[in-house]
This record gives C-alpha cells, sequence and structure tokens, in this order.
C-alpha cells in the first residue's frame, strides 16, 4: 500500500525515499535487497523515473548501491544496542560492542528552572540550573546527543569537573555524588531536526529515538533530568525488565 501523498508540497520522490529508508531500519528488507523499479513503481503507483529518483538518492546517501545486473541492494549499517537500564552510563552500556565510546562537552550554561525542571528537580521555580549539552560517539560515529540540567547551586563546580574527567558520572563523583540510579525513562521518537542532522550526520527523512530521564542519588534525590535523542538507524534501545513496569509511558 501506497505511502505516499500527491499535493503536500514534498516531491514524490522524495517521500518514496524516506518510505524505503524507514522500511529499510525496520528491518523489512531482510534479504539485503529492494525490489524492482518496475516493483516498487507499482507499489507507489508512479513511473519508472520518479523511483529512479528516489533510488539515486538514498544511493547518494550511502543506504543503498545499485550494481547493474545484480539490482540495488542495502549497505549493511552498524547498530549497537544501548541499555536502559537503573545505572544507564554510556561507555559502559556499549561496553564489548565498540572498541571506544565517549561523550564530548559541545556546550555549557546557566539557565532559570521552568516548571517542569523545577519539579523534576525538587527546586524552586526560577532556580539556577546548569544546562550541559553533550554527544556521544563509538568509534568516533555520533550515536546521541542530549541536554542536562542540574541543580547549580548543588554543583557548582561540575562543568570544570567535566572539563577534567571527560564524563559526566566522573564528574559527579568529583562534586559529592559517587552513585546515583535512574528513576524514570520515558522513550518516544519522531523526526530528526536540523540541530540532529548536523550533529549526528543524518539525512534528511532520518529519525532519531528520543528519551527524557531523571537520576536521583542513594537518598532518592533528584540530581540529573536529560533529553537524549540517539539516530534510530545506528542504536537500539533495550529496557531492563525490572524497568517496563513503572519507567515506560
Amino acid at each position: 500500500m501506497s505511502g505516499i501523498e500527491r499535493r503536500t508540497g514534498v516531491a514524490l520522490w522524495r517521500q518514496i525515499a524516506d518510505d524505503i529508508r524507514a522500511a529499510i531500519g525496520n528491518g523489512d528488507h531482510e534479504d539485503g535487497r529492494l525490489p524492482t523499479e518496475a516493483a516498487l513503481a507499482a507499489r507507489f503507483d508512479v513511473n519508472r523515473h520518479t523511483v529512479r529518483q528516489a533510488i539515486a538518492a538514498l544511493a547518494r546517501e550511502g543506504v543503498v548501491e545499485t550494481v547493474q545486473g545484480r539490482g540495488t541492494t542495502i549497505v549493511p549499517r552498524r547498530r549497537v544496542t544501548y541499555p536502559i537500564g537503573a545505572r544507564t552510563r554510556f561507555s559502559a552500556g556499549l561496553g564489548g560492542q565498540v572498541a571506544t565510546a565517549v561523550t564530548r562537552l559541545i556546550a555549557s550554561s546557566t539557565e532559570a528552572a521552568g516548571e517542569e525542571l523545577a519539579t523534576l528537580l525538587r527546586v524552586a521555580p526560577g532556580a539556577p540550573l546548569l544546562r550541559l549539552e553533550t554527544l556521544g560517539e563509538a568509534d568516533g560515529v555520533p550515536l546521541s546527543r542530549a541536554v542536562h540540567w542540574f541543580d547549580a547551586e548543588r554543583f557548582s563546580g561540575l562543568v570544570e569537573a567535566y572539563g577534567r574527567e571527560g564524563s559526566i558520572t566522573r564528574a559527579l563523583a568529583a562534586c559529592g555524588v559517587s552513585d546515583y540510579v535512574r528513576v524514570s525513562t520515558e522513550i518516544s521518537a519522531a523526526p530528526a531536526t536540523g540541530a540532529d542532522r548536523e550533529d549526528l550526520a543524518l539525512q534528511p527523512g532520518a529519525v532519531v529515538l528520543l528519551t527524557r530521564s531523571v537520576n536521583a542519588d542513594p537518598q532518592g534525590r533528584p540530581i540529573q533530568a536529560s533529553r537524549s535523542r540517539f539516530a534510530a538507524d545506528r542504536v537500539t534501545l533495550s529496557v531492563a525488565p525490572d524497568e517496563t513496569a513503572t519507567d515506560l509511558p
């Protein structure tokens, strides 16, 4: 059944390319090949030239490869599994799957707590919060971009500690929090924004997986609220069995 819409202002070939890309991401073409141009033209109710434009766009993105006599094959893409558990840590979570996993601080600032963040972190509305923006990479490939908020009064030295340690976990330890646990996680998905495409090197039409989470210290006091965006074609989020009952919407 065709998933494209006419008279929307979006070129048909672009809609077809997006549909095929999404199907590949969902694992719909397990044999590693796309249907023939004729089959795709019939499926989307367009001419073969339009299908050819869509496939050419996907080839430029490196999603597929067309070889004379062999048809169009899907270029294999490596996908890692990122666990969502009580003690989720970026580097540890990817352990055994990649040679190197690092997070980089790309921006930091101080902002006033809005109502939602004030509630999550149990601070007064308008209280100063530290905002850290990070980029997570595995073997040099960007996997996630995230924004984290902390009580600026309690963690006044966090940015400097991150600069020394290169890790939020170690920076928190330097600020007196040696352990913390994930107390809530929400997962959803959305089209990639311009910032996602730039920071994660994604193509137009790409999808990101979104997580909204809160971490707390051993005494149960919230210390960190985060919003993370993962490249959906590179990461599978795996939720720990003991968290499925309470941590997902």
